[in-house]
């Protein structure tokens, strides 16, 4: 019997669950897939937002002013990577000028500080890459660009090191109702808890109609991106908007924490809520709406691409409250754009209705602070001499691309909620995330991931599942 079940280990459950771990209490995470950071959380823009989209007086825009001003302190106690560059919403002719004026003006009703309207000549100073038709744009400040991985793993660790449990390859796929709490059937057993958190994204309406007359139903909005290389990285030093439409903020170009070039995404409503293929409609559109912000962009210099699906509730707004007809079953659903910014917000809202609701009493031994994974590049020349002859794994590059070493990866698998997949490694250390697209890196890391978990190369798998890289040999072993 659990406290506290939080179905989803994207950034919503990982957040609700480190937050939680302030105080005393028995919490679970249940998660379906082999690792965290393994849905929306790992396909989106990366983007810190400023706040000035969402419709004021909602729980999205509270939550994403809040979120903001949350994510600098939290990188430090949690050693992410995060950088305050600032955005730009790109307005194209006069006439669209009261539509900027209205997003400035809800910025400013949002809380959002330090929005600007700059005229063409700012705006081409700023970032001489914009098109030169631009006419005018609104500059907020306090956007940023983040690793979603990173700050998804980082919460987990955090929240496992606070004594979370969490249950990869865990699917649930009934939830009863008893007389004291809820009985959670999953493929791996029958969980029981007093109260149930549903973070689980894009399934999220399927949990909450399970326990509810009231239905809620959300429509995954798959999101198209190209992933440019790290020669086109300073092509922007900021996250360039278009002017928003109903269907979200249109295709962007920002530069990201790791140094390479996004564009993207799309918005286009799915009823498959597996469906992250890519298609040419959507790389298409990419590329001719990218263009339309931002000239020359060297589409040429793409390394991948990718889709991600956001979790549109039929209401456009965050849903986190307790579930009116099913006591103790705490909804944290509808967590599309901007959930990635709001999430620390989202995870404290979270944990104060269950500290309310449980008298939750706080711990006295909360460990605030987790350290990640080293990276030898911050170290000084002597300093990494030194850590090479101290560990000489650290002088063993395994990714050429990103020059990542082995001393890494063995820290990302040995390290709590280690990786056990290839992907895994990747998201920890981004072996496999440059230029070959892990063309040379994938063979030694499966060796290194087979030594260090004890499993066969036939075990080894690209994101869990049945996705394994080694089926056969194609001659017999002696």
């Amino acid at each position: 019997m659990y406290d506290v079940i939080i179905i989803g280990g994207g950034v919503s459950g990982a957040a609700a669950a480190r937050e939680l771990s302030r105080y005393q209490v028995k919490a679970c995470v249940l998660e379906k897939e082999e690792d965290v950071c393994c849905g929306t959380s790992k396909a989106n823009s990366a983007i810190v937002h400023a706040g000035y989209d969402a419709a004021t007086g909602s729980l999205m825009a509270k939550l994403n002013v809040q979120g903001n001003e949350m994510m600098e302190q939290l990188s430090k106690d949690l050693d992410f990577p995060f950088q305050r560059r600032g955005s730009l919403v790109i307005c194209l002719s006069e006439e669209n000028m009261p539509e900027l004026q209205a997003l400035y003006d809800r910025g400013v009703a949002n809380g959002v500080k330090g929005l600007q309207i700059l005229n063409r000549e700012e705006v081409l100073e700023m970032e001489p890459n914009v098109v030169d038709q631009v006419y005018a744009a609104l500059y907020a400040p306090t956007a940023g660009i983040v690793c979603p991985f990173h700050l998804n793993i980082a919460l987990a660790e955090n929240a496992y090191a606070n004594g979370v449990d969490f249950r990869f390859n865990t699917e649930v796929l009934d939830i009863k109702k008893m007389e004291e709490g809820y009985e959670l059937i999953t493929n791996r057993g029958i969980y029981h808890t007093r109260y149930v958190v549903n973070a689980a994204g894009v399934y999220a309406d399927r949990f909450h109609n399970m326990v509810s007359e009231h239905k809620i139903h959300i429509t995954p909005r798959r999101g198209d991106y190209c992933l440019l290389d790290k020669s086109a990285g300073t092509h922007v030093s900021r996250t360039i908007f278009s002017l928003p439409t109903k269907k979200g903020k249109g295709v962007l170009v920002t530069p990201t924490v790791h140094g390479n070039l996004l564009v993207g995404p799309t918005a286009i409503d799915i009823e498959d809520k597996e469906g992250t293929n890519t298609t040419k409609e959507g790389m298409d559109q990419v590329i001719t709406k990218a263009g339309q912000n931002v000239k020359n962009l060297p589409m040429r210099q793409v390394i991948t691409s990718f889709a991600g699906l956001r979790a549109h509730e039929d209401g456009h707004e965050f849903i986190i409250e307790e579930v009116e007809d099913a006591k103790g079953f705490i909804d944290c659903a509808g967590i599309e754009s901007p959930g990635l910014t709001s999430c620390p917000a989202i995870g404290v809202m979270v944990a104060d209705l269950l500290k309310e609701k449980m008298g939750l009493v706080k711990k006295e031994n909360f460990i605030a602070t987790r350290k990640g994974i080293l990276d030898p590049d911050t170290l000084s020349k002597e300093e990494r001499k030194a850590l090479i002859k101290e560990n000489p794994a650290y002088g063993n590059i395994i990714c050429r691309c990103e020059m990542v070493t082995e001393g890494e990866i063995i820290d990302a698998i040995r390290r709590p909620l280690g990786a056990r997949s290839l992907d895994g490694v990747k998201r920890r250390t981004r072996a496999g995330m440059g230029r070959c697209q892990s063309g040379f890196c994938s063979p030694r890391t499966m060796e290194i991931l087979a030594r260090e978990c004890g499993m066969s190369m036939f075990d080894i798998t690209k994101s869990g599942g049945k996705s394994q890289i080694v089926v056969g040999t194609n001659k017999d072993v002696l």
